[in-house]
């Protein structure tokens, strides 16, 4: 309750008097009579009542002790909160500048300036019907509340900053006794609601007319009709307004004081209802104008941000492109900086050749296989397959040669121990000794072995071993320390272009050719561009093929003209070893025996016109397509596995189409030549090959060969090696020839079918064999010259004479392969073997002597028999075999072995040796 002021008001006159009249007041009064100012001019402390009542009279309303009695019935707002959005876009709160007042209504105009966002907190008063600031709270006595006025007050809370210079305002829960109408935001002064609740509040009434002219103003911005508000709610927020809130109070405070707040909310909420209200056309002006210029402006910004991002990229992308140019030229100026060395030092070499050659030297093996990245990353066991040359080692055996060996992995001490024990050529170990002597002294100081550090950093990559060594600085120091001084140069395997690089940072030429013609002469196109300059036989085919239209028609072509074919081949240009081998037989083309019938119909003079052969030459374009896809396989499944994925690979990189040789024996056979850079072709080593599986892949070879007479041998390889003289290729080269018998004059034929610009596997061998019979092999009369011991007399002056020579034949075996070795120590092996008799006999020059290859997997090994005749050479060689696999593979574990397949083509090759002699002696003239 309000209590009742007296009829008689004060006037200031008499307010003043409370002012003392003397000058010369005490502080301690004076500081009172400060107070009690101070007090005055806050009607609402609780003071005041007793001075005005005790000074003047005047009995003023007791708020304090009604807001007491109250209290349960409230809620307390600490301070002011956020400004409240109402909707995205179309629908916010403005207040024209030109409708405001000075003063507070100054800050209520800069804090009214506000719009809704989705999910904001008057939106979400609007959906649960409840405002911020709520007039009506359920009773203390209630145990639970709703959830709705849960979220409600959390949001209050959440909105409310914490001022500890704002006084609470409390919102009463009861009906307000001094309620009043504002219609269409303007308010009668004239009505007795309105009156009575001035008349109330008179002392008041400045503060409480700024509220209310901000009231109305909201009332009018949005074409409020009709707006209930509670007296007291005004007053209170006009306080809390006038205490502490630096801005007019938020739109929730506005319409807290509301008696009828939910239908004005609604109304407030709905969108549009700004504009339709006092000044709406210029508030939508103003918005419309603001959402384009927000607009123009993002989208400026963001066609700033992605033009800075793409400057950004195109700044990266340009000093990553300088960059890279930068490296490349230096890269390629270093090339060719170590092309141009290679060259001086290849003509160094060239023009000391014979001098070197008979004087100490040192020679640098790197049996590196160079082969493209695609094709390396193919190949298992890759580290094992660069090592299967470590039979280089045997150099030594050449008394002024020392030997540096690079080595592709690291080995262990019974590995070291066999060979510094197998290099030895000074001791005669026993008869039935299996295992070499202890090397000399001066063996050992005449090789070593080094592995580079960068194959423990690379594991997985499959690099050649010439880029390893690159990125080896340590073992390139240590070579350098080695060769220092020395006349030295390097053997390496499949060119690589890092090949000179290692060569310039030691200094020392390469016995090879320039990596560019490597690469081009030792693809099957380009071996076969050699032979056709040689002016050798080669079969009938045609190279750089790389479409299949072209193999088509080319295929064709060939079978027309070479109809007595019955077998074609196709060889890739990038592979070696028979993995890029497939065939076709010609037998399950449908129309072959009609074209047999129009060959013979015609004759062989008329055959050969093209005009005849036409109607043969159609039929087969055809039928090759459709007899390619069914019936063409590849000659190792393990590699490509039809023939689909081998003609893909094909095609990408290109290859050669041949007839295979129309007989059914033929031979292979391999010889490695030594291409000198002073310009003379030596032969090395010759063998007739040995087929595994795969009938077109070797896998070893018997030396010496047998297969064709040694002078037709010899004017095929001087032809070669002149060819590739001429061409700047030097070096070893390997060439694989094909011998068989002609059909219609019974002649040998022998075509040349490959041509390998490396070091062979089959030569490394070699130089073991040689190396462990002491014996040379003459290829001019095609022995294998071996020096017997002399047998001691007992006289005391023996006569010196030369030892006695004898022929021996040996069979090679570099690539024998059996999973089940794995399971075997080296040391156990060796033992298994002396049980049962495999050994090398150090006095007779035969027997059986193994290379090995790592000291992990152990899985590969090389095995080389050595005995008087070739067919003792090929039953011992099948025999070790045999006995090696029953030792290591129990019934129950086979394993994956080529043993069996090398073993069923040595017995076939027998028969056909013994049913030869059978004929012959059949044939032999009886005297």
């Amino acid at each position: 309750m309000v209590a009742k002021t007296s009829h008689r008001k004060p006037s200031l006159e008499s307010i003043q008097d409370v002012r003392p009249q003397r000058e010369d007041i005490p502080p301690g009064e004076k500081h009172k009579l400060a107070l009690t100012k101070r007090l005055l001019s806050n009607p609402a402390h609780p003071n005041n009542r007793a001075i005005m009542h005790q000074k003047f009279g005047i009995s003023l309303p007791d708020v304090h002790k009604r807001r007491t009695n109250t209290t349960k019935h409230r809620r307390i707002i600490t301070g002011p909160v956020e400004s409240l959005p109402v909707t995205k876009g179309r629908n916010s709160l403005a207040m024209p500048e030109e409708t405001m007042g000075t003063g507070l209504k100054s800050r209520w105009h800069k804090q009214l300036k506000w719009e809704t966002e989705p999910g904001s907190t008057c939106e979400r008063i609007g959906r649960e019907g409840t405002p911020i600031w709520a007039t009506k709270t359920p009773p203390p006595s209630t145990t639970s509340k709703s959830m709705s006025h849960r979220r409600m007050m959390q949001a209050t809370n959440s909105l409310i900053p914490e001022n500890p210079h704002i006084l609470p305002v409390q919102v009463p829960g009861n009906i307000s006794k001094y309620d009043f109408t504002i219609l269409m935001g303007r308010t009668n002064p004239m009505a007795t609601d309105f009156c009575h609740f001035k008349q109330s509040f008179s002392l008041c009434w400045s503060s409480v007319v700024d509220a209310l002219e901000a009231l109305e103003k909201l009332l009018r911005d949005f074409a409020v009709p009709r707006a209930k508000v509670s007296g007291e709610r005004l007053v209170e927020l006009s306080h809390v307004w006038e205490s502490g809130w630096s801005k007019a109070p938020p739109v929730t405070g506005f319409l807290s004081v509301l008696e009828n707040w939910e239908e004005v909310l609604s109304l407030v909420l709905r969108p549009g209802q700004r504009y339709k209200g006092e000044g709406g056309i210029e508030a939508a002006a103003i918005h419309i104008q603001s959402r384009w210029r927000r607009y123009l402006a993002r989208t400026a910004y963001l066609r700033h941000c992605q033009r800075k991002w793409a400057v950004g990229i195109i700044a990266v992308s340009w000093l990553m492109h300088t960059q890279m140019r930068h490296v490349r030229n230096n890269l390629q100026a270093r090339r060719f900086r170590q092309l141009e060395n290679f060259r001086s030092r290849a003509q160094h070499l060239a023009a000391n050749w014979k001098h070197i050659q008979s004087s100490k030297r040192t020679i640098i093996h790197i049996p590196s296989l160079g082969y493209s990245q695609s094709r390396r990353m193919n190949l298992k066991r890759y580290d094992i397959l660069q090592n299967i040359q470590i039979s280089r080692l045997c150099d030594i055996r050449d008394k002024n040669v020392e030997v540096i060996y690079v080595c592709p992995r690291h080995f262990g001490e019974d590995i070291l121990h066999y060979y510094t024990s197998l290099l030895n050529c000074d001791g005669a170990p026993d008869e039935d000794d299996t295992r070499p002597t202890p090397a000399s002294f001066s063996s050992v100081r005449r090789f070593i072995i080094l592995t580079p550090e960068a194959i423990d950093y690379f594991p997985t990559r499959n690099m050649c071993l010439s880029s390893l060594l690159k990125y080896s600085p340590r073992t390139l120091k240590r070579i350098k320390h080695l060769i220092q001084g020395k006349q030295a140069y390097i053997v390496g395997g499949v060119a690589h272009v890092d090949d000179l690089a290692v060569a310039d940072e030691l200094g020392v030429p390469i016995l090879a050719p320039e990596p560019a013609i490597a690469q081009l002469y030792s693809t099957k196109s380009g071996g076969k561009r050699v032979f056709t300059a040689a002016e050798v036989d080669v079969p009938p085919g045609q190279g750089d093929i790389c479409t299949i239209s072209q193999l088509h028609e080319t295929l064709a072509r060939l079978m027309t003209q070479n109809i007595h074919v019955q077998r074609w081949l196709f060889k890739m240009d990038s592979e070696h070893g028979g993995r890029g081998t497939a065939y076709c037989d010609t037998c399950h083309l449908s129309c072959y025996n009609w074209a047999l019938e129009e060959r013979y119909r015609c004759g062989h003079e008329l055959w050969n016109s093209k005009w005849i052969q036409e109607s043969v030459l159609l039929r087969y374009l055809d039928e090759v397509p459709d007899w390619l896809a069914r019936y063409a396989q590849p000659a190792k499944t393990s590699c490509y596995p039809n023939w689909a994925c081998y003609l893909k690979t094909f095609l990408r990189h290109g290859g050669v189409l041949e007839a295979y040789p129309p007989s059914e024996s033929v031979t292979c056979l391999t010889v490695d030549l030594l291409l000198e850079p002073g310009g003379e072709v030596t032969m090395l080593s010759c063998g007739d090959q040995l087929q595994g599986s795969c009938q077109l892949e070797a896998i070893g070879s018997t030396v010496p060969q047998t297969s064709v007479h040694q002078e037709t041998l010899q004017a095929i390889c001087m032809r070669v090696g002149q060819a590739c003289l001429q061409r700047l290729i030097v070096g070893y080269v390997s060439v694989d020839l094909a011998t068989f018998l002609n059909r219609n004059t019974m002649e040998q034929k022998v075509w040349a079918i490959d041509l390998d610009l490396t070091y062979s596997e089959q030569l490394a061998m070699t130089q073991m064999l040689l190396m462990m019979t002491g014996g040379t092999l003459n290829c001019h009369t095609g022995c294998l010259e071996v020096p017997m011991p002399i047998q001691e007399k007992c006289c005391e002056h023996p006569i010196a004479a030369k030892p006695p020579v004898v022929n021996r034949y040996a069979v090679i075996g570099s690539h024998l392969f059996h999973s089940n070795l794995s399971m075997l120590y080296h040391n156990v092996f060796f033992m298994v073997c002396k049980a049962h008799g495999i050994g090398f006999n150090m006095k007779r020059k035969q027997g059986t002597v193994f290379a090995v290859y790592d000291s992990s997997e152990r899985c590969t090994i090389g095995m080389i028999t050595v005995s008087e005749d070739l067919q003792g050479a090929l039953v011992t060689f099948a025999r070790n075999l045999s006995v090696i696999h029953q030792e290591i593979s129990p019934s129950k574990m086979q394993g994956e072995t080529n043993f069996k397949e090398l073993i069923k083509n040595i017995e076939d090759g027998l028969q056909m040796t013994v049913k030869n002699k059978v004929r012959s002696v059949e044939d032999k003239p009886v005297a």
